[in-house]
This record gives C-alpha cells, sequence and structure tokens, in this order.
C-alpha cells in the first residue's frame, strides 16, 4: 500500500513538473498590444513571442502565455506595433556622408543660402565647403541660379552645393578651376550651363562628377562615425532596412565588414554602381545575400530629375521648350547590364523620371524578359508615365518603385514643367499599383526628408503636412492607408526578394518592428507628421 502512495504522489508531481514545463522556450514575449501583422489577412493580434531574434509565434496574449515562457515579457499596455519600416530607395551612404554638410533644405534665396554656407564654415572638409538641399523652386523668381554670389563671398573657397534632387549643382569659379571645368569642357549625359560664354558654376547629371572626383572624401573612421550617425536617425524614425541606390565595391564592402563586426545593426539591399569594377567583382559570383546585407541588384540612370529639366521627355518641356532633357546613361551601356544581370540573377532597377525614359526602358527590358516572369526588374520612380506604357509594367512584370512624397513636393511646379495634358500621367501611383497589384513606396532620402511617415501620408492623403491642397492634389490617383502602410512593409521587402524574412510580423521572420501608441490606419492625418516612434526593434534588440 505505501509503495503504491508514493508511486501516486509521484505520478502527480510529474504531470505537475510536465505541465509546467511543457513550454516552449522563449527570449522574448511582448502581450496586451495591438500587432499589425500585415500578413495576407492583415491580421491585428495581441502577442509575439520571439527567440533568437525571428518571430516564433503570434496571436492572443492568452494563448502565447499558455504556449511559451521567457526570461522576459513585456506589456505594451496597448501600444500598437509595425514591421519595421523598410525604404526601397534610399542612399544610406550618401546621407550619411553628407551630415556635416551645410543643409539647404527649404533656403528661399542664394542670401539665405550664403549665410548658411557661413556658419557652417567649421565643417568644412579638405578646405572645400559643401552643402545640399537648394531648390530654386523656392526662390522667388524661381530660376536655376549662377555662382555670381558665391564667388563674392567665398573668393578663396571652392564651394560645391548639390540641389535637392542630386542631379544638379552650384560650384563657385574656384572650384570649377580646381576641377579643370571651362567653357570648352563638355561630358557626356551630362550639361555644363554657360552665362555669357563662360561657366555659370551651374552643372547638371554627369557634369557634377568633373567636381566630386576631386572633393576629398572623409577617412574609412570618420565614415563609420558618419554611418553610426546616420543608423541612429533612421531607427529614430523607425526604420530598419533600407535599399541604397547605386554603391561602389568600396561601400559595399565597408559595410559589409561593419555589419559582420556588430557595428551597424541596419539591413541594407544594395544597388550596385554599375562600374566596371562592380560588374567584375559582384556580378559573376552571383547574389551575395547575409541577414544584413543583400547584393543583387544593379542601379542605372535612364535620366535625370524634373526639378532640373534632366528628366528626358518625349516632347519639349512645357515651360522651356527648347530642351527635352538628357540621357544620362547611355543605352547600348544598359543594355550589357542587363545582359549580365539576367545572366548571374541579379534585379536591373533603372531611375526613370522622364516619359521618354520610362518607354525607352520599358522597352529595352522587354528585349531580357519574358511575360510573367519574376526576376522583378524595377523602375525607380516613374514619375511620368505615358498611359500607352502603363500596361508595359504588368505585361512585362516590372516593379514602379515610387516615393509618393515626390508628388506633394513638386506639386507647385510639376504642371509647370509637362503641362496639362502630360501631368495626368504623372506620380500616377493608383494608376500603376493596377498594374501589379502591389507597389513599393520610399522617400530617395536624402532628397526628401528621412521620415517614412510622410511618404505614408502622401500616399493616401495627396497633401502636404498641412492638408493642402484640400481634398488632395489628383486624388484619384491615391492609395489607401493599407497600401501606403504595405508599401512600406511586405511590398518594399518584396521588391528586395525579402519578403521570406521581414517586411510583416509572421513566425519564421526577423524581430524587426516598430512601437508606436497611435493607429496608423485610424490617425488623423493632420497629426502624422508630427507622430513620435517610441521603440524599434532589429533582431529581437532594442535599437532604439
Amino acid at each position: 500500500m505505501r509503495i503504491l502512495m508514493i508511486s501516486s504522489l509521484y505520478m502527480l508531481l510529474l504531470i505537475v513538473f510536465s505541465s509546467c514545463n511543457s513550454k516552449q522556450q522563449a527570449d522574448l514575449l511582448l502581450v496586451n498590444a495591438n500587432i499589425y501583422t500585415i500578413n495576407n489577412e492583415f491580421e491585428l493580434v495581441e502577442a509575439m513571442a520571439i527567440k533568437y531574434g525571428t518571430i516564433v509565434s503570434t496571436g492572443s496574449s492568452e494563448s502565447v502565455l499558455a504556449s511559451y515562457k521567457a526570461p522576459e515579457t513585456i506589456d505594451m499596455e496597448g501600444k500598437y506595433i509595425y514591421p519595421g519600416f523598410i525604404d526601397p530607395h534610399s542612399h544610406y551612404m550618401g546621407y550619411s556622408s553628407q551630415l556635416p554638410h551645410a543643409n539647404l533644405w527649404m533656403s528661399n534665396s542664394m542670401y539665405d543660402i550664403v549665410e548658411r554656407l557661413e556658419k557652417n564654415r567649421e565643417n568644412n572638409l579638405g578646405g572645400w565647403l559643401l552643402g545640399r538641399g537648394w531648390d530654386q523652386n523656392h526662390f522667388a523668381r524661381k530660376e536655376m541660379p549662377d555662382n555670381s554670389m558665391l564667388n563674392e563671398a567665398f573668393p578663396d573657397v571652392p564651394v560645391y552645393i548639390v540641389r535637392v534632387d542630386g542631379h544638379a549643382a552650384l560650384a563657385n569659379d574656384l572650384a570649377l578651376s580646381l576641377a579643370e571645368i571651362d567653357a570648352e569642357t563638355t561630358v557626356t549625359g551630362g550639361e555644363i550651363a554657360l552665362l555669357n560664354g563662360n561657366p555659370s558654376g551651374l552643372l547638371i547629371d554627369k557634369a557634377m562628377t568633373l567636381v566630386t572626383s576631386i572633393i576629398p572624401q572623409p577617412g574609412k573612421d570618420d565614415m563609420i562615425q558618419l554611418l553610426k550617425k546616420g543608423q541612429q536617425n533612421l531607427f529614430a524614425v523607425g526604420i530598419t532596412s533600407v535599399c541604397d541606390a547605386g554603391l561602389s565595391k568600396a561601400n559595399v564592402l565597408l559595410l559589409d565588414s561593419l555589419q559582420k563586426e556588430g557595428v551597424l545593426d541596419i539591413r541594407v539591399y544594395a544597388m550596385l554602381d554599375p562600374s566596371e569594377e562592380n560588374l567584375e567583382h559582384f556580378i559573376p559570383q552571383g547574389p551575395y545575400v547575409t541577414e544584413q546585407l543583400s547584393v543583387r541588384s544593379i542601379k542605372h540612370y535612364a535620366d535625370g530629375a524634373l526639378g532640373s529639366r534632366g528628366a528626358l521627355m518625349r516632347v519639349p518641356y512645357s515651360d522651356q521648350p527648347a530642351t527635352t532633357g538628357i540621357l544620362v546613361d547611355e543605352i547600348d551601356a544598359i543594355r550589357r547590364t542587363c545582359a549580365l544581370a539576367i545572366g548571374h540573377g541579379y534585379q536591373v532597377n533603372t531611375h526613370c523620371i522622364g516619359d521618354s525614359a520610362v518607354r525607352l526602358m520599358l522597352d529595352l527590358y522587354a528585349e531580357f524578359l519574358e511575360k510573367e516572369n519574376d526576376l522583378r526588374w524595377r523602375i525607380e520612380h516613374a514619375q511620368i508615365v505615358s498611359p500607352d506604357d502603363l500596361a508595359k509594367f504588368g505585361m512585362y512584370s516590372v516593379i514602379p518603385s515610387i516615393q509618393a512624397i515626390h508628388a506633394v513636393s513638386d506639386m507647385s511646379w510639376a504642371e509647370d514643367r509637362v503641362g496639362p495634358d502630360r501631368i495626368k500621367g504623372a506620380y500616377a501611383y493608383r494608376d500603376l499599383i493596377n498594374q501589379l497589384g502591389w507597389l513599393p513606396n520610399g522617400s530617395d532620402f536624402p532628397v526628401e526628408q528621412i521620415n517614412p511617415l510622410f511618404s505614408y501620408h502622401a500616399a493616401f492623403t495627396r497633401t502636404n503636412e498641412v492638408g493642402y491642397p484640400p481634398g488632395g492634389w489628383y486624388p484619384e490617383q491615391a492609395l489607401t492607408r493599407e497600401e501606403a502602410l504595405k508599401g512600406m512593409t511586405i511590398w518594399a521587402a518584396k521588391a528586395n526578394f525579402e519578403e521570406d524574412t521581414r517586411g510583416s510580423l509572421e513566425p519564421g521572420k526577423f524581430a524587426d518592428f516598430v512601437v508606436m501608441d497611435q493607429d496608423l490606419l485610424t490617425v488623423d492625418s493632420k497629426n502624422i507628421y508630427t507622430l513620435p516612434v517610441l521603440e524599434t526593434w532589429i533582431n529581437g534588440k532594442r535599437v532604439f
């Protein structure tokens, strides 16, 4: 009898012990939250279990707590959690390297620019005075400037200031002299503006490289610190992954080494610039993919920007009939890249702003792509598209990679450039999303501000931060809030072949997420520009 009683007690203890230990082990549990999974059902759940930096379960708080145990459980107190924001077209390296430069954003005159440059003298690099962000459309006369005021204010210092779009710059005479630029200098794929027979200081597209090639660059240690600062700025607005559009071999290798050393946590999808060095080093070995870095795409420039009238148009500009824009990269060079890419599993992503550039590249892509393929070649920006060309996106499965914030930034002058008929095919996001059923939406920072919520807001409101114009600018081209959120999460990941590891909060994917105290799907749109990101997590680790 005693043996039987001991045996029964043992069995009871074993059952209790087994029950306590039947829960699966996790590293972190988040409960009592509002989690937008962005899965196929756009499901909203309460809890998430994380192990080894990966999501292992989502569901109700009760079900997750019943199935998992962890050394840390966080009560989120009803806060909202979203997948880490992904910018599918940006310039992280360029943004970071330019952090010390004079900020010329929203400058309203050359007087304003000179004053800002004066205040930033202490941050000059190698004796050069540098700045970025000016836009002549904010000047009283809205005309491209010349360098006369720069020459007067800085006669003994080389000055180089980049337009907001990165496709034009103004250099003073000393900088032009150091670059050996004179009235006889020419460059394919760019323009050196003349005034009274001499260079005015205005350089467009590839003409800019004549000066940038002689400007001192930050040393490695300085660049590492700038990348860390840039990364932290991105984390502060919820960005966990960027697509860096146009990188050199040296920059890709630097990013890879810093990620492997644990110096950088940001995830990067690298678009290679089409240099011979890149084409020879990376392409033959096929895509290179780690958990933090993906190298499997090449970026070309078919044209310039609309604001500097470098975008390649089918017919002349409405406000400058003497020009149709600039073909930046030669078609034969792009065709060669396409052939290399398709033979080695690489994606081709081409900057196309004007309707002629879009048509040229869609037709060129068609030489290589079968219909209904999954190669995911992209048209970056797809800003002005002829209605006759829209169907080609769907026909050849070409992704239009857009930045909705551009529509809002450009709306005060874009119609002047292209006229009332062509503007109907400009920034036409509803027409574009109808081609494939999905649409990645980025910012192109530092052309725009880094906050992804600005482009999110622009996508569904078609207004600026103060709600202008009432009802939206060509509101028939607006996206829904759900589409806008997908554009910077799961659709951005899909544009980068990364939808299996990020872009939604589902088991098996990286625990990259953003915590906010507002519901982006219902919050008053007028408050979106000031919404704070409370926390940013990568790989189950809080980074902000």
